[in-house]
């Protein structure tokens, strides 16, 4: 799952990022409001992390225009300010949910979780397609029964294909996604093919269809073969 952090006191940010990455979410950063308005532009983000106060900007406005421009990126607005006309605003502009200034980073992250499962898988820690389960909670997946050893990679990468089933989904939006600000590292897209191919073979080995297929000159699709 990738997250924006955006944060203007670099040791808060580099403790979230890192706490975070721990718990297998891809993060990118910005600390001023214009960096942050272009990465919010450029990319797709399951959760933004949001100070309303930013050196540059208010954190609000950014809000507001992700909101007016139709992007469905779950908010997290977290601020030293902890009135309640504060946390009305943020509510109002569309945030998700608003987390007062200091606070374990444990409840940040089950925080964020639980915007992406509202958003993205109805509220539920467990996800049944067809005979494919997959527990987001304990990050689990299984197929009648059967537990599908994943890496870190294939289920983050399984995860990205199922909030976006029936979707095609680009190879450069699979890079983006996985590796966030470290994306332009990669000079081929071998490692993905990879990431795919192993990803396929272990849900097909685990008795899965093949729900992962290729779309000539465009990317690769997630869907179920109907009867």
């Amino acid at each position: 799952m990738k997250v924006l952090i955006v944060e203007d006191e670099k040791l808060l940010s580099k403790s979230i990022g890192e706490y975070l990455h721990q718990n297998n979410f891809i993060c990118d950063t910005a600390a001023q409001f214009y960096e942050a308005r272009e990465k919010v532009h450029i990319n797709e983000y399951d959760c933004i992390v949001l100070d309303i106060t930013l050196p540059d900007g208010s954190g609000l406005q950014l809000l507001k225009e992700l909101k007016n421009s139709g992007k469905t990126d779950g908010v997290l607005i977290i601020s030293a300010k902890n009135s309640i006309g504060d946390r009305i605003a943020g509510l109002d502009a569309g945030a998700d949910d608003y987390l007062s200034k200091p606070f374990h980073l444990a409840e940040l992250s089950a925080r964020i979780s639980s915007i992406i499962r509202r958003r993205s898988f109805n509220g539920n820690n467990v996800i049944v397609i067809d005979k494919l389960f997959v527990n987001i909670h304990d990050k689990n997946v299984s197929c009648n029964k059967e537990n599908i050893d994943l890496t870190k990679k294939e289920y983050e990468l399984l995860l990205y294909f199922i909030s976006n089933k029936n979707r095609v989904l680009t190879k450069e939006s699979i890079i983006e996604h996985l590796w966030g600000d470290d994306a332009g590292l990669a000079n081929n897209y071998d490692f993905i093919y990879t990431h795919i191919k192993n990803l396929r073979r272990k849900l097909m080995t685990g008795g899965c269809p093949d729900y992962i297929k290729a779309v000539y000159g465009m990317g690769y699709k997630f869907s179920i073969a109907e009867n």
